[in-house]
């Protein structure tokens, strides 16, 4: 082994008899892996720049509201929504239990009374609600006057027994024209 140019320190440290060549090639090796590390740390260094741009776009509006502003606007406007979607709800179900007890159906039949009289001056008007529960009001012209009296209906039917005419008015207001 050719110990030329070869210190007493690295002979001491067992490197003495070492090829230079090996080395230089090692270092040659190193040195491209920095090279390519440094080329892709510029590429990556670039995108982070690109991407930093983008969020700072995106997080500042046209007068400087950041986006965090914005989100908690959106989240009371939110909450004021499902308030007020809570409220109208209880609204319309207000509304629709009061419904079902207004009188929704009707049926009027006009009628001469008396062979004497003519143009169709008594009726008979029924009012119902949802349930069919109502009224009837029943009110018959003659010569000496007018006479009106009301019967009570109670799920549709009625416990006085009803004329012609008062069964026709029923019939008109449940949808069922006889």
């Amino acid at each position: 082994m050719d110990t030329i140019g070869c210190s007493a320190f690295l002979d001491q440290i067992g490197i003495g008899s070492f090829d230079w060549g090996y080395l230089a090639i090692g270092i040659l090796i190193l040195a491209v892996l920095i090279f390519i590390l440094m080329i892709l740390l510029i590429i990556q260094i670039s995108k982070v720049s690109r991407l930093k741009k983008r969020l700072d776009q995106f997080l500042m509006g046209k007068d400087g509201v950041t986006l965090e502003q914005n989100i908690l606007q959106l989240f009371e406007d939110n909450r004021f929504l499902k308030d007020m979607e809570e409220k109208d709800r209880k609204d319309i179900n207000t509304i629709f239990k009061r419904m079902q007890t207004m009188y929704q159906k009707m049926g009027l039949v006009r009628y001469d009374a008396f062979n004497q009289m003519g143009g169709q001056l008594s009726y008979s008007l029924v009012m119902l609600d949802e349930n069919d529960n109502g009224f009837i009001i029943n009110s018959v012209h003659s010569t000496e006057g007018c006479y009106s009296y009301s019967k009570e209906i109670r799920n549709g039917d009625n416990s006085i027994s009803l004329s012609k005419e008062e069964a026709e008015a029923l019939a008109i207001a449940k949808g069922k024209k006889e």
